[in-house]
């Protein structure tokens, strides 16, 4: 585990030495400064994860200090701790937060408790540094594997135009969904690599704000890094719904009400120089689509708008129903429900219309877009049944277009009527949990545990299969689906024919593969929370046992 630096500042080498000594057995950097030029000047020369700073000082006391160093960029976000043994009125205390402090200690210090606190901040860095190497670890390799593509495509492109004029336009086209298709397996597989990593860390970061002392900023910092987490979670979606290995869960969708409910999302991602308007056809009819889905499409159309208009401007999302007789590039014949999202910015020449929904073309600076949000609309328009246009001109902004196809009537008529499921008394049970990756077995293992169920771990599903015919205990098989040597569904057969009613919950980060399986599996999909987990095993195990039933493995083990 890489060791993170603590800072410790006061005028006395006598509190120093004390500081350290508490703080030695932690196993981190200590790096100690008398005055406030020499706590800046080692914070210039180190990348430091916590202040420890005396309150009274003679060349600068420590609030003055804290301002000062909350006034750099690069230590907006370091955690400050004041210890003072003088400035201990609430006043002080007040002081002392509003110059950036995370904790206020008073002096004689309790060597558990500052030990402890130090602690909690030192690892809140470390891990959040982690998932930012992670993120510009995805970056790069996405970027990698796209340059190799288009080396790729570039010799393709040569080789194609060595071919005769009479069949160039042909394989051209042939060429295009090569490209398309190329893409959409590696950014699948990068993604699924990163759904993985994700799952340790959002699981580890939620267990993690469950036990750890509370403080000022505590929550508010966990709140941060796993929602950075799960931006990452989401962003895994958008590239595998550009590479159409995002399953879609399609239902009956009011896309007039799902708009009407997307109203103060929008109002706040547009910010406050864009107006947007929106108009509805009377008596529209629903879609059937994956309504998560829409709403991101809907989103992604929405920022684009907003990147276009940079000095301010004016979205308008209209919905009409239309039908088209004859088919189209675009479309085939049927009735559809047109979402219609218009600004008033820059707009595009023709070139860049005919590119815009390539996968990572972006006219945006560097770090402003992925180049992904005109593919996954696309993609979603046409899984859906549907179609995508775009039209656009130089300085007179764009038009873009999602037709989606009306639900029938039946399926219109089964929305709403689910009923809900009744409250379900939690019971412990014993769990078989098989996963090839260790990151990813570890995580789910505690979270596991921290619901209350005992958890044996193979590491592959012949380990698995040795477990299952050995225990007569087992109440849940929790299975990853890609695993070497035998996948999750293949290890679900084996399972029946030992054990035909033992649950079986598969978890994937890569639905590609799981949903040509025609076999009737459960899945949850990665990455998960605790209560993702639980709910998913609550409905495979029955949760209620009548006050004289006996549990199978409870009669054989007594």
């Amino acid at each position: 585990m890489e060791r993170v630096n603590i800072l410790l500042v006061d005028d006395q080498p006598a509190k120093l030495l004390s500081y350290e000594t508490v703080l030695k057995d932690l196993g981190e950097n200590l790096i100690k400064a008398s005055s406030a030029s020499e706590a800046f000047a080692q914070l210039l020369k180190h990348d430091v994860a916590v202040l420890l700073i005396d309150v009274v000082m003679p060349e600068l006391d420590g609030f003055e200090l804290a301002k000062m160093i909350r006034s750099h960029p690069r230590f907006e976000r370091t955690a400050i701790i004041f210890v003072s043994a003088f400035a201990l009125t609430d006043f002080d205390r007040l002081k002392g937060y509003e110059h950036g402090a995370v904790d206020y200690i008073p002096v004689p210090v309790v060597p558990d408790i500052l030990r402890a606190k130090v602690r909690v901040f030192a690892e809140l860095y470390r891990k959040t540094k982690q998932l930012e190497d992670l993120n510009a670890e995805l970056e790069q390799r996405v970027e990698a594997r796209t340059s190799e593509l288009a080396e790729a495509n570039a010799d393709l492109e040569r080789r194609v135009e060595e071919r005769t004029r009479e069949r160039e336009t042909a394989l051209a086209q042939v060429h295009e969904m090569q490209k398309i298709e190329s893409l959409g397996q590696l950014t699948g597989g990068v993604a699924h690599d990163f759904n993985n990593l994700l799952t340790a860390i959002i699981g580890n970061l939620e267990l993690l704000s469950s036990r750890i002392p509370s403080g000022p900023d505590t929550g508010r910092l966990l709140d941060g890094a796993i929602r950075a987490a799960e931006r990452g979670a989401s962003l895994t979606k958008r590239m595998l719904a550009f590479a159409r290995r995002q399953e879609l869960n399609p239902e009956t969708v009011d896309v007039v009400e799902l708009i009407e409910g997307m109203a103060e999302m929008l109002d706040r991602s547009l910010g406050p120089t864009i107006s947007i308007a929106t108009e509805f056809q009377p008596d529209l009819v629903p879609v059937r689509t994956d309504r998560s889905q829409l709403e991101l499409a809907l989103l992604n159309l929405a920022l684009n708008s907003r990147d276009a208009m940079p000095q301010g401007g004016r979205v308008g999302v209209s919905v009409v129903r239309e039908k088209v007789e004859f088919s189209t590039q675009y479309l085939g014949a049927g009735d559809y429900i047109c979402i219609k999202v218009h600004d008033t910015g820059v707009g595009m020449d023709e070139a860049t219309v005919r590119r815009a929904t390539e996968p990572f073309f972006t006219t945006k600076g560097v770090g402003r877009g992925t180049g992904l949000g005109l593919s996954i609309v696309q993609g979603l328009a046409q899984q859906s049944g549907g179609g995508l246009r775009i039209s656009s001109q130089l300085n007179a902004g764009t038009t873009v277009e999602l037709w989606l196809p009306v639900a029938d009537a039946a399926a219109a008529g089964q929305s709403g009527t689910r009923s809900p499921s009744p409250p379900r008394e939690e019971r412990r049970m014993h769990v078989l949990l098989v996963d090839d990756d260790a990151l990813v077995s570890a995580s789910t293992e505690a979270m596991l545990r921290d619901l209350g169920h005992e958890v044996v771990v193979a590491s592959s599903g012949a380990l698995a299969l040795d477990v299952v015919r050995a225990s007569n205990t087992l109440d849940i098989v929790v299975s990853d689906y890609l695993m070497p040597g035998m996948n999750g569904a293949e290890l679900a057969d084996h399972i029946r024919k030992v054990r035909p009613a033992l649950p079986i919950l598969i978890v994937t980060g890569y639905s590609d593969t799981l949903s040509s399986d025609k076999r009737a599996l459960t899945v949850l999909a990665k990455p998960y929370r605790r209560q993702d987990l639980a709910s998913a095993i609550a409905k495979l195990v029955p949760q209620k046992i009548a006050a004289n039933v006996v549990p199978l493995g409870t009669a054989r083990r007594s």
